[in-house]
């Protein structure tokens, strides 16, 4: 979110700044309201100066016995006037917050500008990809032939999206799950949280899912619960109204989740396979930085997503997203894509993103040095990885020519002694 006073100010610099972002947002409704708040600071900044010059007109009638009722009732009428005007401008200031929390971030001054995601800046690749003497098998393929992929049955027992993890599939998962979480916390200092996965409309909000995305949300409106769609919402809002020691930072977590999505806006895009779902495994990294360090932190984060697939020795590259296809919080946003071979192109498999003070803003969350008032940190957080589009990328890349799989050397401790994986007959 971004600074009220900025909305006030500022608000032709913030259109600008946005640029095509700035597009679906009532303008004129928060150009008014926004007049209609300076106004407002203004009388009443007027009438809180005759408030005080008013009593000291009454202290100076009475030093001297002098009547005063006509100015003890002039000032009460200036004190009503204030307090009417207070509550207007709480209300407004409201509204003007309200349209506040619409708006996207901006885009940092490196983010390349761009329309959509075919303007979006290749950085850097790492691996080769593989070269089979057979044609390669979607995972999709590959998982059902082996039984470690039912489909079937969790269309049946839920419906579209879902997959069930069979037999060496959901050690698969597990071991990767384990595997992404030792990584993280042994070699890249991260403290691991287990979080509700079930939260509340402020925590939803503090993390800008919304107001603006509740159509992809599943939301209980009984309770007013939310399933989270990335353990980013919970993790971040663990510091929600809260103010850290300057002493504490970075402050690097990590939560492995089921993750939520309703894919309200994805018909039609990868129907087949584990790509999109309703319901899927992932591994999240949220840190809180100081302001002035945090593209370096992000440069960090990347570069502890990115191990992990060095370590699964997945081919991949690092893509910076162009400002219109960055995300509405993020003010900057890495890519990690994936080789998949069925596909012949790389595949989103994390983003790594720098959100600045536009979530601290939102949640509350500040810090302080010694010396030092108050201020918004930094956040930043990045998958590291989506579970089930590393199982995709590990069926197609280390297939084979029979059908089986073979287990990537880095993962083959976390999966009891499997080292290739085999057709395994299920009812």
């Amino acid at each position: 979110m971004h600074d009220i006073r900025i909305l006030s100010d500022q608000l032709d610099s913030l259109r600008s700044q946005l640029g095509a972002r700035a597009g679906d947002i009532p303008w004129e409704t928060v150009q008014t309201l926004a007049a209609q708040r300076r106004v407002l600071i203004t009388q009443t900044e007027e009438l809180r100066h005759q408030l005080k010059k008013g009593s000291d007109q009454i202290a100076e009638l009475k030093r001297n016995k002098q009547p005063c009722e006509d100015a003890t009732t002039a000032l009460r009428e200036i004190r009503d006037r204030i307090q009417t005007m207070d509550v207007e401008l709480r209300t407004t200031e409201e509204q003007l917050q309200g349209q506040a929390l619409r708006i996207p971030n901006i885009p940092h001054e490196s983010v390349p500008p761009g329309k959509d995601e075919h303007e979006n800046i290749e950085v850097r690749k790492w691996g080769i990809p593989p070269e089979f003497s057979f044609p390669a098998k979607s995972h999709q393929d590959l998982g059902e032939a082996l039984g470690i992929l039912d489909f079937k049955r969790a269309t049946k027992i839920a419906g579209a999206r879902f997959c069930v993890s069979m037999g060496l599939g959901a050690l698969l998962e597990r071991a990767l799950a384990n595997f992404m979480l030792d990584c993280h916390i042994q070699e890249h200092g991260y403290t691991e949280v287990l979080p509700p996965m079930l939260v509340n409309r402020p925590t939803m909000t503090g993390t800008g899912q919304l107001p603006k995305f509740a159509e992809d949300l599943f939301h209980f409106p009984e309770e007013d619960f939310f399933l989270i769609p990335t353990a980013e919402v919970p993790v971040t809002n663990l510091l929600r109204e809260e103010i850290l020691d300057a002493e504490q930072l970075p402050l690097r977590l990590v939560a492995y989740t089921s993750c939520f999505r309703r894919e309200a806006g994805s018909y039609g895009k990868d129907t087949q396979g584990l790509i999109r779902m309703h319901q899927f495994q992932k591994v999240e990294l949220v840190n809180f930085v100081r302001p002035e360090d945090s593209y370096d932190q992000l440069e960090r984060l990347t570069q502890a997503a990115e191990s992990i697939l060095q370590k699964l020795a997945l081919p991949y590259r690092v893509v910076a997203l162009c400002s219109g296809d960055l995300g509405f919080s993020a003010a900057k946003t890495y890519d990690l894509e994936v080789w998949l071979p069925s596909q012949q192109r790389y595949r989103e498999i994390s983003s790594c993103s720098n959100f600045e003070a536009f979530q601290a803003r939102r949640a509350n969350i500040r810090f302080r040095s010694k010396k030092d008032k108050p201020q918004f940190l930094h956040t930043l957080n990045g998958s590291g990885l989506a579970i089930g589009r590393t199982v995709v990328a590990i069926l197609e890349n280390y297939q084979q020519a029979d059908g089986t799989v073979h287990i990537p050397e880095a993962l083959q401790p976390y999966m009891k002694g499997v080292d290739v994986i085999r057709p395994v007959p299920f009812p």
